[in-house]
């Protein structure tokens, strides 16, 4: 049986729904809820927790089951996803959480995923000791698979670790309680975009369990082994990186397009933010964004007014905004980036990525294009943009990938204003940037290579270096 199980309805599943699914272990067993009550726990009498349940999400947005899932599940959209989670510590939990999902589903309609782990028997549950909980909002890491005084490990089975609400909030609670954060899964699994982004927040790795090579990093390949209650790197037979780690023969040619984007807009009540991702989506495809949300799956259609709404209720509150967006499904596009209040003003930090097909063209020749747009409408203050030979669906598989090549770096006009133009147009004396904007305050777009020439980082790195020498000189008092 699986540990995850999802429940895809056509119906919102109501309280009552949930509460007939939530029975599937009798009477005897309480629900609590953790995560501010965006997840509820099932848990024995005594408090050990068997499965949990994510607040169903509505998505609004096609191609997300069929993403995150794989190409044999198709739902008509809109649909109610409803993610079950058991525990590793109790033999009947994954049994339990079929039996959660199976009955949203009979009496719903709809489809579970795998499909063969749903059922509507009751499953009688018999304490273990193992994690107990106490609180009526309880933390969600008791919810994890194992704890150890430096570490937290999940264990995922399925095709995509998506960065769902569970998940980001594992993250939350694990940097919070200063342990490393592992995430354990088959070679077969890949990882999301935004799940990619998140794990680079804290102290975290991806473990790979593989059958015949035992345990490695899913993104370095180096060889791990579970001591003193944490992964650390290890020397197999003499070998550093796993045998498992090599990229499959007979494979290749897509590719990535990927932009770091950084804006920053005076902090004032009219601002309207996500245009930068708009334009870029825009300009690089032929449309905008489908949908956006603050976890995966995405479920809410592309619109820039609710995303601002969001960002100021939280920059009250003194948070940051974490949120990602989703391009239509025949033109694979995703985002993550964070918005915050800063003393320089309201910040967006956009990492997007488009992927192309073997065979199709990465249209580099539009990003001077692009830049002057940010330029002159979305207050751009640097962009970097880079090729890479990866997967077209922009998800991470557990073996190498070569890294991105520079295609361009791109300064805004403050950014330039601070520099100094002089210095900044010297920044690569055979190579010349492109001025962007009006002269009086213009922007420069420096051309790094085509994305097939790893010398561009020889290019950037010099140009960086160049840029630091004169913001040091420019900061000593005369």
């Amino acid at each position: 049986m699986p540990q995850d199980v999802i429940a895809l309805t056509p119906q919102m599943p109501d309280i009552k729904t949930l509460l007939a699914a939530l029975h599937a272990g009798g009477p005897d067993l309480r629900v609590n809820q953790a995560a501010g009550g965006a997840v509820a726990q099932l848990c024995t009498d005594d408090g050990q927790l068997l499965v949990s349940v994510e607040a169903p999400r509505y998505l609004q947005v096609p191609g997300e089951t069929e993403r995150l899932l794989g190409p044999g599940v198709r739902t008509g959209e809109p649909v109610w996803w409803t993610e079950v989670r058991a525990t590793n510590s109790v033999a009947e939990a994954r049994r339990l959480a079929g039996s959660v999902a199976g009955r949203l589903t009979t009496l719903l309609g709809g489809t579970t995923w795998p499909p063969e782990a749903a059922h509507t028997d009751v499953v009688a549950v018999r304490a273990t000791g193992g994690a107990v909980v106490s609180s009526t909002d309880v933390d969600v890491l008791a919810d994890v698979d194992v704890q150890t005084d430096n570490s937290v490990v999940v264990i995922y089975d399925r095709p995509v670790v998506a960065a769902t609400t569970w998940l980001t909030e594992a993250v939350r609670t694990a940097a919070q309680s200063r342990r490393e954060l592992y995430l354990v899964t088959s070679p077969n699994t890949r990882l999301s975009l935004p799940t990619c982004t998140v794990l680079e927040r804290i102290p975290a790795r991806w473990v790979v369990r593989h059958p015949e090579h035992g345990y490695y990093d899913g993104l370095s390949g180096a060889v791990l082994r579970w001591h003193d209650g944490r992964f650390t790197t290890a020397a197999d037979n003499g070998r550093r990186i796993a045998d498992a780690f090599q990229p499959p023969l007979g494979k290749g040619g897509d590719r990535q397009l990927l932009l770091s984007i950084r804006t920053i807009h005076p902090a004032h009540e009219h601002v309207i933010l996500g245009g930068a991702l708009e334009d870029a989506w825009q300009t690089l495809t032929g449309s905008p964004p489908a949908g956006w949300a603050t976890a995966e799956p995405i479920n809410v259609p592309w619109l820039p007014w609710q995303l601002t709404d969001l960002a100021r209720a939280r920059a009250r509150q003194s948070q940051p905004t974490w949120a990602v967006a989703i391009g239509s499904p025949d033109r694979p596009a995703i985002a993550a980036f964070r918005i915050a209040h800063t003393r320089e003003g309201v910040e967006e930090h956009i990492t997007l990525a488009l992927g192309y097909a073997a065979g199709e063209r990465v249209p580099i020749e539009l990003l001077p294009q692009f830049a002057e747009s940010l330029t002159a409408k979305h207050n751009l203050a640097t962009m970097i943009s880079e090729v890479r030979a990866a997967r077209a669906d922009l998800t991470t598989p557990a073996h190498y990938e070569p890294p991105p090549i520079p295609v361009s770096l791109t300064l805004g006009p403050d950014t330039v204003a601070e520099l100094g133009i002089t210095h900044a147009r010297n920044a690569l004396p055979d190579n010349a940037p492109t001025q962007l904007g009006p002269a009086a305050r213009p922007a420069l777009h420096y051309p790094l290579s085509d994305g097939t020439d790893p010398a561009a980082w020889q290019r950037l790195r010099h140009i960086n270096e160049h840029l630091e020498r004169g913001s040091r000189a420019a900061a000593r008092p005369s």
